[in-house]
C-alpha cells in the first residue's frame, strides 16, 4: 500500500509517499502566493491509495482535494517516533511558529506548547534579518559561526528586534557578530519554550531552521546535550502524516 503525506506549511510544502514503510517518493516546493496550486503540481504525477495533509494550509486543502487532515503537532509527533524510535520531544522552529512536543514510548502527544503570537524566533525572522545583514537566507547560519560574542540583541518584536539590527550596523558594528546576536536570542526563546516543558531526552531538532548548523550548535551548547536532526528535518511533518495514513 502506498501511504502518502503532505505538509502544507507557510514557506515550503513537503510530499512523501511510502511504500511497506520506505520513502518512494519526496518532493518539497515553496508555498508561494498560491499553495493549492503548488499541491497540484506536487501530486500531479504520483500514485497513493491514501494521503493525510497537515501544516498550517491543512484547511485550503481538505476543502480543495478533500484530503483527509491531522494537526501538526501530532504529525511531528507521530513522524519523529517513527523515524528515530526513542525520541521523547521534539522542536520545531518553522517558517511562522514554534512549537515544543514531548511524546511518549508510542510516539503519542502528551504535552505541547506552541509560540505563534510573533515572528520573532521563526524561519521567517531569521530570513528577514539575513536581508537586513545582506546575506541570503543559507547564509546567515555560517556566517553567524564566524561571529563574536558580545552584542545582545534586547527586542522581543520581530520588527523592533530589525530596527535593532539597523542601528548596530549603523554603528559599525561585524555583520556576522550581528548574526551569532540575533541566532543566540531565537535559541533563548525556543530554550525557554523546552524548559517550561520540562522535557525529556533525546531531544528532536525539527522544521525548516534545523537546517541551520549554528542553531542546533548553540542549543546543544545551551542544553547540555545532543540532539537529533534528521538528514531532511523538514520532512518530519509529512513522514508522520503519511504514516496516520495508514490508519484511515
Amino acid at each position: 500500500m502506498r501511504l502518502a503525506g503532505i505538509d502544507i506549511g507557510s514557506r515550503s510544502i513537503e510530499l512523501i509517499v511510502l511504500e511497506d514503510g520506505k520513502v518512494i517518493h519526496s518532493k518539497q516546493a515553496e508555498s508561494g502566493y498560491n499553495p493549492i496550486e503548488r499541491v497540484k503540481e506536487l501530486i500531479s504525477d504520483i500514485s497513493y491509495d491514501k494521503i493525510m495533509a497537515t501544516g498550517y494550509g491543512r484547511g485550503i486543502v481538505e476543502v480543495a482535494f478533500d484530503f483527509p487532515t491531522v494537526t501538526e503537532i501530532k504529525a511531528y509527533g507521530t513522524g519523529a517516533a517513527h523515524l528515530y524510535p526513542g525520541v521523547r520531544s521534539v522542536l520545531d522552529i518553522g517558517g511562522q511558529d514554534t512549537k515544543v512536543i514531548s511524546i511518549n514510548e508510542k510516539g503519542r502527544v502528551v504535552k505541547f506548547e506552541m509560540n505563534d503570537k510573533c515572528a520573532a524566533g521563526t524561519g521567517k525572522f531569521l530570513e528577514m534579518i539575513a536581508t537586513t545583514l545582506g546575506y541570503q537566507t543559507h547564509q546567515i547560519g555560517s556566517e553567524a559561526q564566524k561571529g563574536k560574542e558580545g552584542i545582545e540583541i534586547n527586542s522581543m518584536c520581530a520588527v523592533f528586534a530589525e530596527s535593532e539590527v539597523t542601528s548596530l550596523l549603523a554603528k559599525g558594528c561585524e555583520r556576522n557578530d550581528i548574526a551569532l546576536a540575533i541566532h543566540q536570542s531565537v535559541c533563548k526563546r525556543a530554550v525557554g519554550m523546552i524548559r517550561r516543558q520540562n522535557t525529556s531526552s533525546p531531544l528532536m531538532f525539527a522544521g525548516g531552521v534545523a537546517n541551520n548548523s549554528c542553531m542546533a550548535q548553540l542549543l546543544e551548547e545551551s542544553l547540555g546535550e545532543n540532539i537529533i536532526v534528521p538528514e531532511k528535518p523538514q520532512f518530519v511533518g509529512a513522514y508522520g502524516a503519511a504514516m496516520l495514513a495508514g490508519l484511515l
